[in-house]
C-alpha cells in the first residue's frame, strides 16, 4: 500500500495523525453518502475519551450550576464538540409546542397547539405531520434542536392526569399518529423524542410504581404503539419512563432497552432517560440506558465523567459500552439530519399567523359533535339572544399543565398558581387568549352576546332564561405529576349545567377537557361538543363550529364511560395508607422515600374500547364515535379475505352540507376475544357526492404475537366496517391466510 492511500484510509477513517489535513478526502462522517451509523461510528474513533464522556450525560439548565455561557432556560442542555462539528443539544419540552411552562423565557411565546387528544380525533395523520412540522420550525427558530415531542402512551386509566398530551387508547391510531408527528418535527433536521418508554400509564406514583403486564399483551398494545410510531416517524431518540416494569426501572431494563429496542427493532437511535428518572451507573449502563438527562434532578449524578469512568476502569462498564451510547446519540443527531444542517446560533423570524392557521385546523378537525337531538346545532346566525356561561369564555380556552405548557402567542389572560400538589413547582392553570366570546360575536354581529362566569347556577340560570340559545362552556384541568380524583366536573359544574338546561331547553354544552368527564346531565341538554384544549384558536375553532362554518368531523380516539365502575381501575391505583397526592411526585427522581407498589394491567391488550367489548358493556360513548352536520351512507361492501384482508365500499353524502367522514374497519380474529381497529380513512364529500373507498387491514390487527414474532393465524376473520367502534354498517366473515410479520 502506497503511502498516500495509507493517508487516505486514515483521513477516512477519522484517524489521522494530529497536524495532517485532508486535501483529497473529506473525514468518513461528513460523508453524506454513508449510513447515519457508519459515519457515527467514524466521528467516536476520532473522539477522546474525555469526550466520549461528555456527551452521555446532559445539564437542566434551572439548576445547572455553573451555566455554560450559551445556555438557555429550557429543559435540558448538552455541550457540543466543535472541533468535530458535534453540535450542542438544545433541548425543549414540546408535546403541544415549544413549551416555556413558568415563563422561565421572559416574553418568548410560541404556537400552542390543541391537545393530542384532539389531533388524535383527527384521524388524519397529515395534520399531525403539518403540527409536528411547525411545531419544529418554530423549536429551531429559537436555536432548540432536540425536542421532547413524541408522546404515545396509551390511555389505560381516564384518570390519567397526562392523557390529554398523548393519543388516545387504540395502538394502530396512536402509534401512526405519533409517526407522523415525529416525522414533522425531524422534517426540520432537528431530533424528535418518542415517550415515555414504557407502561408510564398513571401519574400517581409514577417514579415508584412497578407496572406488571402479560408480556405478548403488551407487546399488542403499548409496545406496539412505539414500535409503529418508532419505524414510521424514525425518532433520533426514545425517553424511558419514571416507573418500574416487571421489577426494573424503565431507565434500568435491559429486556426493554436491549431487548426489545435493539434486537428485536434494530432501533439506532439513542434512549435518554426522562428527567429525574436515573437510579444506578452500571445497570443503566449496560441495560441500554445512553444519556442521563436533566442530571441534577436525579439524586445523583450516575453518568458524570468520573463515576461512570471509573466504573469502566473497574471493569463494570466496558470501553466498548460507552462507545455504543455515544454512537447512538450520534447516529440520532446525524439520522434527522441535525449534524449536516446545525441550528442557528440566533433567534430567527417566525410566521405564527401562518402557524395559527394550522392550530386552528387541527381544532376544527379534531373537535367532536357527541350529541346534537333536534339539530339545534349549527346556530343561526339570525339569533338575537345569545348567552355564554363559565369556563372564562369571555377571554380564552384552557390548556392542559405540566411541562407541555406553552406561553402561547397573545398571552394567558387567566393564569392560577398552584399551592399545593405534586405539579406546584412547574405548572399553572392557564388559559389562551382565544375569547369564545370575542369569536361568537364575530359571528353573529347583530346578537346580543352576553356572558355569565357561572359561578352561581341560580343566577346563571335566570339569564339563560328566554335566551334564544345558552352555551355553557365546562372545564376540566388535568396535569402532568397528579391524576384527577374523580371523572365529574369539578367546581359543581354538573350542578350549573343541570340548572341552566333547566332553564332553557335550548341548552349546549362545550367540554374544555382532558379527557373523559362524567354526563349526568346528559338527557337535559340537546347538544354537547367536545373541544378538548383547543389550542390558541380554540375560541375560533368553537364559534366556527357552533354556527356551521366548520362541520364537525372529529372521531372520540378514547371511549368515555357511563360511570367509573366500568373501567378496569375505577381511580389511580395507590396502596393502603397512602392517599393520591402523598403518592405523586414532580419527577424528581427520589422515590426512596416511598414503597414501590405493583400495578398489574390485567386487562393486558384489551384498552379502551377492547376493554368494554370484552365484557359486554356499552361505553356512554364508544371509540370512533362523532356526528356530523350532514348525513352518510356506507353501501355496496365488498369483503375480501386472503393474505391482504380488505373492504371496499361506497360512501354518498346525503345531506345538504360538505362534510368529513371516517370510515373504519375492525378486525376479530379467528380465536374470537375482542375486534381490533384495522383501518380508517378520513374523506372528505361534497353534498351528493359519492366516493369508493378501500380499506386494507393492517396487519399488526391481524398477528398475534407469539414464540416471539408476530404471526398471522389462518382461519375465518370478521371484518366490520362502520363508523364506531361499537356499531358496523356491513360485515362478514373472510378466510385469512396465514402469515408473519416482517421487516
Amino acid at each position: 500500500m502506497n503511502a498516500a492511500r495509507a493517508l487516505a484510509l486514515l483521513l477516512l477513517a477519522g484517524t489521522a495523525p494530529a497536524g495532517v489535513h485532508a486535501q483529497t478526502a473529506a473525514p468518513a462522517w461528513q460523508d453524506t453518502r454513508l449510513a447515519s451509523e457508519a459515519r457515527a461510528a467514524a466521528l467516536v474513533r476520532a473522539m477522546t475519551h474525555a469526550e466520549k464522556l461528555q456527551l452521555v450525560h446532559g445539564l437542566f439548565p434551572p439548576r445547572a450550576q455553573p451555566a455554560p455561557a450559551d445556555m438557555i432556560p429550557s429543559a435540558g442542555y448538552v455541550p457540543g464538540i466543535p472541533r468535530l462539528g458535534i453540535p450542542t443539544l438544545r433541548e425543549s419540552d414540546a408535546s403541544l409546542g415549544v413549551a416555556n411552562q413558568v415563563e422561565q423565557r421572559k416574553g418568548d411565546v410560541a404556537t400552542a397547539l390543541p391537545s393530542g387528544l384532539a389531533t388524535a380525533a383527527t384521524f388524519d395523520t397529515e395534520l399531525a405531520r403539518a403540527g409536528g412540522a411547525i411545531i419544529g420550525a418554530e423549536a429551531r427558530a429559537k436555536t432548540f434542536n432536540v425536542l421532547l415531542a413524541g408522546g404515545v402512551n396509551l390511555t389505560r386509566d381516564a384518570s390519567n392526569g397526562r392523557n390529554f398530551e398523548y393519543l388516545g387508547e387504540d395502538p394502530l391510531l396512536a402509534g401512526l399518529m405519533a409517526g407522523a408527528a415525529i416525522d414533522g418535527v425531524q422534517s426540520n433536521h432537528i431530533v424528535s423524542t418518542v415517550k415515555h418508554f414504557i407502561l408510564n400509564s398513571q401519574e400517581t406514583g409514577r417514579t415508584v410504581l412497578n407496572a406488571r403486564i402479560d408480556p405478548a399483551a403488551l407487546r399488542e398494545s403499548d409496545l406496539l404503539a412505539f414500535e409503529l410510531a418508532i419505524r414510521t416517524g424514525k425518532p433520533g431518540s426514545v425517553m424511558c419512563a419514571y416507573n418500574r416494569i416487571e421489577g426494573d426501572y424503565a431507565c434500568e431494563s435491559a429486556s426493554m432497552l436491549t431487548g426489545v429496542l435493539r434486537d428485536d427493532w434494530r432501533y439506532t437511535g439513542w434512549v435518554m432517560s426522562d428527567w429525574g428518572a436515573v437510579h444506578s451507573t452500571v445497570k443503566a449502563a449496560n441495560a441500554g440506558l445512553d444519556q442521563e438527562s436533566g442530571q441534577e434532578l436525579d439524586r445523583e449524578i450516575y453518568f458524570a465523567p468520573a463515576k461512570l469512568d471509573a466504573a469502566i476502569q473497574a471493569g463494570q462498564v466496558s470501553e466498548a459500552r460507552l462507545e455504543a451510547m455515544v454512537t447512538r446519540i450520534l447516529t440520532g443527531v446525524i439520522a434527522s439530519g441535525l449534524y449536516d444542517h446545525p441550528t442557528p446560533t440566533k433567534a430567527q423570524p417566525i410566521d405564527y399567523a401562518a402557524h395559527a392557521q394550522v392550530a386552528q385546523r387541527v381544532a376544527e378537525a379534531g373537535m367532536v359533535l357527541l350529541r346534537n337531538e333536534g339539530a339545534v346545532l349549527p346556530l343561526a346566525k339570525t339569533a338575537k339572544r345569545i348567552v355564554l356561561i363559565g369556563g372564562h369564555a369571555d377571554v380564552g380556552v384552557l390548556s392542559g399543565g405540566g411541562s407541555s405548557q406553552v406561553r402561547s402567542v397573545g398571552g394567558a389572560p387567566v393564569e392560577i398558581p398552584l399551592t399545593s400538589g405534586a405539579a406546584a413547582s412547574f405548572a399553572r392553570v392557564t388559559w389562551h387568549a382565544s375569547s369564545p366570546l370575542k369569536a361568537i360575536r364575530a359571528k353573529a354581529p347583530r346578537a346580543q352576546v352576553s356572558y355569565v362566569d357561572g359561578r352561581d347556577p341560580a343566577a346563571a340560570a335566570a339569564a339563560a332564561k328566554g335566551a334564544d340559545v345558552v352555551v355553557v362552556f365546562a372545564t376540566q384541568w388535568t396535569t402532568e405529576a397528579q391524576d384527577v380524583e374523580s371523572l365529574a366536573l369539578p367546581d359543581h359544574q354538573d350542578a350549573l349545567i343541570a340548572a341552566v338546561a333547566g332553564a332553557n331547553p335550548r341548552t349546549v354544552v362545550v367540554l374544555e377537557t382532558g379527557g373523559p368527564v362524567l354526563m349526568p346531565w346528559l338527557a337535559q341538554v340537546p347538544a354537547v361538543l367536545q373541544a378538548w384544549y383547543p389550542g390558541q384558536r380554540g375560541g375560533e375553532a368553537i364559534a366556527g363550529i357552533l354556527f356551521g362554518d366548520v362541520n364537525p368531523s372529529g372521531r372520540l380516539p378514547i371511549s368515555f364511560p357511563k360511570s367509573a365502575e366500568q373501567l378496569p381501575r375505577p381511580k389511580p391505583v395507590v396502596p393502603a395508607g397512602l392517599n393520591a397526592n402523598a403518592a405523586s411526585d414532580a419527577g424528581a427522581g427520589d422515590g426512596s422515600t416511598l414503597p414501590s407498589w405493583d400495578v398489574t394491567y390485567h386487562e393486558g391488550a384489551n384498552v379502551g374500547y377492547r376493554w368494554y367489548a370484552a365484557q359486554g358493556t356499552a361505553p356512554l360513548f364508544p371509540f370512533g364515535y362523532g356526528l356530523s352536520y350532514t348525513r352518510f351512507a356506507f353501501t355496496d361492501a365488498r369483503f375480501v379475505g386472503g393474505a391482504k384482508p380488505s373492504v371496499t365500499f361506497t360512501i354518498r353524502n346525503q345531506g345538504a352540507r360538505a362534510g368529513a367522514v371516517v370510515p373504519q374497519l375492525y378486525v376479530t380474529g379467528p380465536e374470537g376475544g375482542t375486534p381490533r381497529l384495522a383501518g380508517w380513512k378520513r374523506q372528505w364529500l361534497k353534498p351528493g357526492e359519492t366516493a369508493q373507498v378501500t380499506l386494507a387491514a393492517d396487519p399488526h390487527a391481524l398477528a398475534r404475537w407469539r414464540d416471539g414474532r408476530w404471526t398471522i393465524a389462518a382461519g375465518p376473520y370478521r371484518l366490520a366496517l362502520g363508523e364506531d367502534s361499537a356499531s358496523a354498517a356491513a360485515e362478514q366473515a373472510v378466510n385469512v391466510s396465514a402469515g408473519e410479520i416482517s421487516y
